[in-house]
């Protein structure tokens, strides 16, 4: 019987990816868990009985105590005799880990450390001995990992080969078409608030040009129609596609055409997930690549706007997201169809916050490469 002792704590996808690797996987793992990680170690130990692996939880009463915690570690090796036992040695608090080693090495069990950024899990009795721990969770599995819950099925946009060719116009012509957009985004957002799908254009919207030529776009590729001065949407999804689906479904359609590039092992759009106190959140764009979780958020509309969401709320939105719901090895990406200030890249820096804004966006498959990295 082989045996993995895993020190709880925020950090589950480290605990998680070497337990479920096929070439390590255990039949049994016990949770190392202190009070204030009982959640973590519930979230954890459900999505390992999901995967076929027994699952043991042994409650650390003070994990600020030294000889307590070899005490504890002491109890477990008499349990296991006759057994491999590998210590994940990743988690947990430097106390936990340094008791947890203590005693591990006098027991002659293996230790190994999971390195984020390379994703391999490294021996410590032998640095050299490094295996790179294959990717076969899928989203729900890390988020169940995390103590979240996937609310409805995983979404995927439809490819309609209409909605090609105008996306490329708005990609391309980014810097001519970013007032018009924003007059049909307020055409949308107020038939919306009417509960209707027609709206009268003003005098004003009538006569501008750039406003007729998006339209134009958007009608050929069969979202709206106009007649008359008023516009009408095709339908719900229609409007909700000029209202910024556009930009995720170009976002989502750019990483499906590189994921093996990318490494990418599940992927998802409009992915709403619920944590334990049942609040939700939506991501607009969520994958995992290189046994990392990927948060992209898409805007289109103007953040310096009053009545907007303010850049910097955005930011701070999503790096948060990120930690909560991938832990502190996620990424996070804001794609914004406009330009953001100097001060705003400043704290998307600080936050470890990658952006693709305005004229990027032409570039977004290598901006992908380069994010996610070789």
């Amino acid at each position: 019987m082989t045996t993995q002792i895993c020190l709880v704590s925020d950090q589950a996808a480290a605990n998680l990816l070497p337990a479920l690797d096929p070439a390590l996987k255990p039949d049994q793992v016990i949770l190392l868990v202190s009070a204030k990680m009982l959640p973590r170690a519930e979230a954890l130990a459900g999505v390992l009985r999901e995967a076929g692996v027994q699952v043991r939880q042994v409650a650390l009463d003070d994990e600020h105590n030294y000889l307590n915690l070899q005490n504890a570690m002491l109890d477990i090796v008499d349990q296991l005799t006759d057994q491999r036992v590998m210590l994940n040695i990743t988690g947990g608090t430097k106390l936990m880990a340094l008791a947890a080693q203590s005693v591990a090495i006098e027991a002659d069990w293996e230790i190994f450390y999971v390195d984020a950024d390379t994703g391999e899990a490294i021996w410590l009795s032998d640095p050299s001995r490094r295996h790179p721990l294959e990717q076969h969770l899928r989203l729900r599995h890390y988020l169940g990992g995390y103590g979240f819950s996937i609310a409805a099925g995983m979404q995927q946009p439809s490819a309609n080969p209409r909605h090609q060719d105008l996306i490329r116009t708005l990609v391309v012509q980014v810097g001519s078409m970013t007032t018009a957009l924003s007059q049909l985004n307020w055409l949308a957002q107020q038939t919306e608030s009417r509960g209707a799908l027609r709206i009268k254009m003003d005098e004003r919207q009538r006569d501008s040009r750039s406003l007729e030529t998006l339209l134009r776009n958007f009608e050929d590729a069969g979202v709206l129609a106009v007649e008359s001065g008023q516009i009408t949407f095709a339908g719900e999804a229609e409007r909700r596609f000029v209202k910024g689906g556009w930009l995720e479904e170009h976002v989502f359609s750019t990483l499906a055409r590189n994921a093996g590039a990318l490494h990418v092992r599940d992927k998802a759009c409009n992915l709403e997930v619920i944590d334990s106190s049942n609040v939700k959140n939506e991501l607009d764009a969520v994958f995992l690549a290189r046994n990392r979780l990927h948060i992209i958020e898409c805007k289109t509309a103007r953040m310096d706007q009053p009545e907007a969401p303010k850049a910097n709320d955005t930011l701070f939105k999503l790096a948060e997201i990120s930690r909560r719901i991938g832990g502190l090895a996620s990424r996070g990406m804001l794609i914004s169809y406009r330009p953001l200030g100097k001060a705003e890249k400043q704290l998307a820096s600080a936050l470890r916050i990658e952006l693709v804004c305005a004229g990027e966006l032409v570039n977004l498959d290598q901006r992908m490469h380069d994010w996610i990295g070789p």
